[in-house]
């Protein structure tokens, strides 16, 4: 029998790669001569850098830039074996994780960083750019990371932020950097999001970042100001909202093209490659919710099994979506460790290896007697 494990990271527990190993573990302890191919993917959050990096046999590059509150930061991202393809990642340069909980404002963090790492990119030679969206702290509409590059937005303190969208006067162009127009953008996105209203940014994401009731009302009106002053681009273009309107300002600023994430990523590995004849594919995330159901692994992996005639089964740290939401795109079983186990999710964290290793060995014996 042959499986193929197309997991994404367990966040703030276990990276990819960790996931796919334990499940492995958890299979062929039950059947230990199983074909397992490991498959570790992103949607554009962390760790996408790394996985489609390694993947391609690229190099991984380190760059000190600015941070969400303007602080020095080590941000990791990939150059491919190409040597003209960079791939880089909102999270290493204003992702949550850089902003500790007691600082946490998206009417403060800026994308500066990110811009900054472009620039980097373009030094080393890119002409194709990939971009992961996701985990970022930041609310700005992709202004900082365009101010990085040279555009400049009249009435505004720099660096640009979430709280300052609604003092700018003017947009001004004409000194972005002019190899930006040579070098195609790709974003990978693992939200559908539009830039405004009840499911935009400001309203879905920015309270995940910190932001009051009335903060977010604040981000609400400095996006739909920002969106005025640059009509090319439409707030209602899907993903506009991903990474606090980042996907918005990439689109505008540097005509780039947006894509789902798991699909860009899945592209890359010959995600249909590794599958041709498998039985099985298994597939995960920390938490099985009703994002999930918006584009991010677990659909996007199962969409693209469903239409090479394998089944798919998801394993998470815990769930909160039917089967029947899934069953459509060829999804035959959901189990997660804390209600499969019935443990807290403390428990399922501080010991996220041992037991998805278990919850592994325990479907797959369900599996193999179907």
């Amino acid at each position: 029998m042959k499986v193929v494990l197309a997991c994404d990271s367990f966040k703030g527990c276990l990276d990819a790669l960790s996931v796919v190993n334990a499940v492995k573990r958890g299979i062929t302890r039950v059947l230990p001569k199983t074909d397992v191919v490991l498959c570790p993917v992103a949607d554009g959050g962390e760790g996408t850098v790394k996985i489609l990096t390694r993947a391609v046999r690229g190099r991984i590059l380190t760059t000190a830039v600015h941070g969400p509150l303007m602080d020095s930061v080590k941000a990791e991202w990939g150059m491919f074996d190409d040597k003209k393809t960079a791939i880089l990642e909102i999270a290493e340069t204003a992702g949550l994780t850089l902003v500790g909980a007691e600082r946490l404002d998206p009417t403060k963090t800026t994308s500066y960083g990110l811009g900054e790492l472009i620039r980097n990119a373009l030094d080393a030679g890119a002409k194709n750019i990939i971009i992961g969206l996701g985990g970022s702290a930041t609310n700005d509409g992709g202004t900082g990371m365009a101010e990085a590059l040279g555009v400049r937005f009249s009435g505004s303190d720099s660096p640009m932020t979430g709280g300052r969208l609604l003092d700018i006067a003017s947009i001004d162009m004409s000194n972005i950097d002019e190899r930006i127009h040579d070098v195609s953008f790709q974003v990978a996105l693992d939200v559908s999001n539009p830039l405004l209203g009840p499911q935009g940014a400001a309203h879905v994401f920015a309270p995940q970042k910190g932001a009051t009731p009335t903060q977010v009302d604040l981000l609400e009106k400095g996006m739909s100001h920002l969106a005025s002053l640059f009509p090319q681009v439409s707030p209602n273009l899907s993903g506009a909202g991903a990474s606090g309107g980042l996907g918005w300002g990439l689109v505008a600023f540097v005509d780039a093209e947006l894509k789902s994430g798991i699909d860009l990523c899945l592209d890359t590995l010959n995600f249909e490659s590794l599958a041709n004849g498998a039985h099985l594919i298994i597939t995960g995330e920390g938490s099985l919710d009703q994002q999930t159901l918006q584009g991010k692994v677990p659909l996007g992996v199962a969409k693209r099994a469903a239409a090479m005639n394998i089944p798919t089964i998801i394993l998470s740290g815990d769930h909160n979506v039917s089967l029947i939401d899934l069953e459509e795109y060829g999804v035959i079983g959901c189990y997660s460790i804390c209600k499969d186990f019935n443990v807290s999710a403390e428990r399922s964290i501080a010991e996220a290896t041992i037991l998805l290793e278990d919850l592994a060995a325990s479907v797959i014996s369900k599996f193999r007697k179907k």
